[in-house]
Parts: structure tokens; sequence; C-alpha cells
């Protein structure tokens, strides 16, 4: 997002930490009026547009969007839409970004409530490493033909009972309305989100055989250090790295295995 968008998700956020901040409210139930809301706007474009319509005044495209939500979801929801209805956004489609965004927020304050939060993250990235090593299960869960209540039912066949019910939740939210994301950039939004809620970074660590909880520890401390905040460690394991580590973060890779060395050795005599 850029300019006004951000500012306007910057705000949205402050008043959704300040409402989720109290305890009483229910954060699963506005998770799912939040991600009833982002399919209405996301099916509905006109009223999207005048919604997000910079010509129109805030409080009255407020008023709107109370009329049009009222007796369909809560008040703690109409009083987000309503703030986030009043911002100015550079493009329509990024108010229904943010009410996304919101949604999985706030189902990660239900899972942070029952102290979860550490393991609905860790699941996404392992679903994440399963569908990407599977393209017959990625094509399953992406085929445009199957029916939201197929698709559906497949996460749960496959998370039910093994998982969160916030991480199966958030999985099936994903694959039934994806909105023109791959799964994969989906899964990662996801585990960006529970990253943050945690105020923490996410270090993809690949080794070629898994790590002991010392070495877990001493890396985490290292890359704290170096990069100034708490570093939260998705581990996955590739015996073609043929020993050592190798650490993405970001865009960023770091690189510290004797196959990238064999590597380099190899450019080198080559040039």
């Amino acid at each position: 997002m850029n300019g006004a968008s951000r500012e306007a998700l910057a705000a949205a956020r402050e008043r959704f930490d300040a409402l989720t901040d109290n305890t009483a409210v229910d954060a699963s139930k506005l998770a799912e009026e939040l991600a009833a809301v982002t399919a209405l706007l996301d099916r509905e474009v006109s009223l999207r547009r005048v919604l997000t319509d910079p010509a129109q005044p805030g409080e009255a495209k407020a008023e709107l969007a109370a009329r049009v939500l009222g007796g369909q979801v809560g008040g703690e929801s109409i009083d987000l839409v309503s703030g986030l209805v009043r911002s100015r956004w550079s493009r329509s489609r990024d108010l229904v970004d943010s009410l996304e965004q919101l949604a999985s927020a706030a189902d990660l304050v239900a899972a942070e409530r029952t102290g979860a939060l550490d393991n609905v993250e860790d699941e996404l990235f392992r679903f994440g490493r399963i569908v990407s090593s599977s393209s017959e299960l990625r094509g399953a869960l992406t085929d445009r033909r199957a029916t939201v209540a197929a698709k559906a039912g497949l996460v749960r066949e496959l998370l039910g009972g093994r998982a969160d019910q916030v991480t199966e939740r958030l999985v099936i939210r994903l694959v039934t309305h994806p909105r023109g994301r791959s799964l994969e950039t989906g899964l990662d939004e996801l585990s960006r989100l529970a990253a943050e809620r945690r105020d923490r970074t996410v270090a993809v660590v690949t080794s070629a055989v898994p790590l002991s909880d010392r070495q877990k520890q001493r890396l985490g401390e290292a890359l704290g250090k170096l990069y100034g905040r708490k570093m939260h460690l998705n581990l996955d394991v590739d015996p073609e790295v043929l020993g050592g580590i190798s650490v993405r973060i970001g865009d960023e890779i770091i690189n510290g295995t004797i196959a990238d060395r064999l590597d380099e050795a190899t450019r080198r005599m080559a040039g």
C-alpha cells in the first residue's frame, strides 16, 4: 500500500489494538464478522467504490456502512469499518485488503489469549512447506472448479485435530477466498502477521540436519543481536545443503552451507 492507504491502515490498526486490548471483546467473533464484511466488499464493487470515494464526506460514508451492516455484525465491527471508510484510500481495493488483515489479526489475538500463538505461527509455516512439496495437494486447494465447501472440507480433513482451530480457520479462509493471491503468498502474509503480533521477525532457517535446542537458542540470540529485534525461527531440514545453515529474513539470505561454498569455489575456478 502507498500514501493515504498506508496511513489509513496504520490508524485502523491502532483502533483495532485499542479494541482488542479489552479482553471482554470476543476476538473470534470479531474475526468472523470482519471476514464477512471483507467478502461483502470484495463482491460488491459498486458499494466498495462509494465507501472509498474521496469526494464523499467521511461521516456520510460511515453512516452508509452502519446502515448496510446493521443487524448483520456487532457494534465493534461496525465501529472499525466506520473508522476505515472515514479515511482516505489510494485504491478502493486497499480498503478490502485492510479489512482482511484485521480479520486475520483478530483470529491471531484469539490464539494469543489462549497461549496458542506460537503454535499457530509454526503450523502455518509447516502447512506452507507441505503445500509447496505436493503439487497434487496444491492443485486440489487452488482448483477453481472445486466448491467452497469441498475446499473447506479438505482443509478440515488435513488439519482437523492436528492443528489449532485458529490455524484451521485462517487456512480455510485463505483457500476459499484467495482474492487473486497464490496460496504460498497468502500463507506468507499470515505468517508475517503472526510474527508482527509478537513483535518479532521471522527467520526461515534451512539446515542439513535438525538443530538442537541449544543451537536454536544460540542462533536466535545471534540473529536478534544482529537485527536488533526479537527473532522467531521457522526451521526446515534439507539434506541437499550438505551441512551448515541457510537463513532467509525477508528478501535477505544469509548462506553458510557447504553446498554454497562449493558453488562459490566452482565459480571462482571457472573465472
